[in-house]
């Protein structure tokens, strides 16, 4: 961050912890729900939001000037699908396996409420450089609270990471134990996600009472 003076940092580094937009804004809830079984596909939902947000928001701060007002979503919206497009093509290329995995919650990214908001609060009312800086720290508070849910999810739920066996089954049984891991099932379905949302969300604000709501 040397290179950046202090406002430029805090756009990156305000979305990790006390802006983040999923666990603070709570947006982007859909895909942290349906997608986070893998670790693998967390990281790349993560990546793909990366890109899509920052060269959008570099897009949309160019033209600001001259995007009629009565069209800006519109515009938003071809931007972004655009770019979601090259996302899609990409992976179909490279990874295609993982792009059926991923399915439709790519498409999904051109409705994706942190990409739509932060192209209406900040993109339009910035030059190029913050609005690339405030997409980087915004995909960045996105994809960390994904591969966090994915890493609990797959790890808890198969015994795996990136698809690689880390718990062992269980092998050998003394009395009524039984050693080794018994994979948990519940970990891999969307309601497990909300829970380890919610628990990340309940360490950040125990850590950051400021962010407590008063009643």
């Amino acid at each position: 961050m040397a290179l950046l003076n202090k406002k430029d940092s805090k756009l990156i580094l305000d979305p990790l912890a006390d802006n983040n937009p999923i666990t603070i804004q709570v947006l982007g809830i859909c895909s942290a729900l349906a997608i986070t079984a893998e670790l693998k596909a967390s990281v790349v939902m993560a990546l793909s939001v990366l890109f899509v947000l920052s060269a959008g928001n570099v897009v949309i701060s160019l033209l600001r000037n001259i995007i009629p007002s009565k069209i800006r979503i519109i515009v938003q919206l071809v931007v972004v699908a655009a770019l979601v497009i090259i996302v899609d093509q990409v992976l179909k290329a490279f990874a295609y396996e993982l792009s059926k995995t991923l399915s439709v919650f790519v498409g999904l990214i051109i409705t994706n409420c942190i990409i739509m908001g932060r192209f209406e609060a900040f993109a339009l009312g910035n030059g190029p450089k913050k609005a690339f800086l405030d997409g980087i720290g915004n995909a960045l508070g996105y994809g960390v609270i994904l591969v966090i849910v994915g890493f609990f999810r797959e790890l808890l739920g198969s015994g795996t990471l990136f698809g690689f066996k880390v718990l062992g089954d269980p092998v050998t049984k003394t009395g009524l134990y039984s050693i080794g891991y018994e994979n948990n099932g519940f970990m891999i379905i969307p309601p497990a996600a909300l829970i380890v949302v919610g628990i990340i969300i309940w360490v950040q604000r125990s850590r950051n009472r400021a962010l407590i709501e008063e009643a």
